[in-house]
C-alpha cells in the first residue's frame, strides 16, 4: 500500500486549504475491515491529536476538537482511494504536521503519508517576469557598449598603429633617395 500526499502545503491565514491524501492498494476497500485516522500534530515531537476517523457505519466522521470546532470537513471520495480534507477558516495555530493513516486489509502493511502545513499571513509577490526582461535588457545593451567601444579603440590603435609604420617608412625610402642622390652628386 502507498499513501500520495505533498509533503508541504502553503495556506493563507483566514482561507480554506485543501489536505489531499490519496493511498493505492492491490485490494479493493473492505467497509468492514477498512481503518482510517487523521491526526494533528504543532511539531514532530509533539503528540498526535485524532480529529477524523473512519467509522464503519458513518463513515469519514470528524471527531469533537477544541482546535477545530467544524472547520474541518471530508473531501474526498472513498471510492476513488482519496481521503482528502478541507480546514476552512486557517489560523496560525493550524501551522504543523497533519498524517493520515490507512489500513487496507487484507495489505499488511499501514499506510501513513505525512503533510507539513505553513501558515502565511500574505502571499508571496507574483514574479514579475518584466522586471526581469527589463534588467537583462539593460546588462545586455551595457555589454554590448562596452565590446562596441572596445572594438572601436583598438581598430583606432591598429590604424595608428599603421600610419606610424607607414610615416616611418616613407622617412626611411626619403633617406635612401636622399642618400641615393647625395652619392649621384658626389660621382
Amino acid at each position: 500500500m502507498d499513501v500520495i500526499v505533498t509533503s508541504s502545503i502553503n495556506a493563507l491565514n483566514g482561507t480554506t486549504v485543501k489536505i489531499s491524501c490519496l493511498f493505492t492498494s492491490c485490494y479493493k476497500m473492505d467497509p468492514t475491515k477498512f481503518a482510517m485516522n487523521w491526526t494533528y500534530q504543532e511539531s514532530l515531537n509533539d503528540t498526535e491529536e485524532m480529529f477524523m476517523t473512519y467509522s464503519k457505519k458513518k463513515g469519514m466522521v470528524p471527531l469533537r476538537s477544541d482546535r477545530f470546532g467544524e472547520r474541518v470537513l471530508f473531501a474526498g471520495n472513498l471510492d476513488k482511494n482519496d481521503l482528502s480534507i478541507t480546514l476552512s477558516d486557517v489560523q496560525l495555530e493550524d501551522e504543523g504536521v497533519y498524517n493520515c493513516y490507512v489500513r487496507n486489509p487484507p495489505d499488511r502493511i499501514q499506510g501513513h503519508g505525512f503533510i507539513q502545513l505553513n501558515v502565511v499571513t500574505e502571499l508571496p509577490p507574483p514574479r514579475d517576469s518584466t522586471i526581469a526582461v527589463a534588467i537583462g535588457a539593460s546588462v545586455g545593451g551595457a555589454l554590448a557598449l562596452l565590446i562596441l567601444s572596445m572594438v572601436v579603440v583598438k581598430c583606432l590603435r591598429r590604424h595608428r598603429k599603421q600610419e606610424l609604420i607607414s610615416e616611418e617608412k616613407m622617412e626611411e625610402e626619403g633617406k635612401l633617395e636622399a642618400e641615393g642622390v647625395a652619392e649621384e652628386g658626389t660621382k
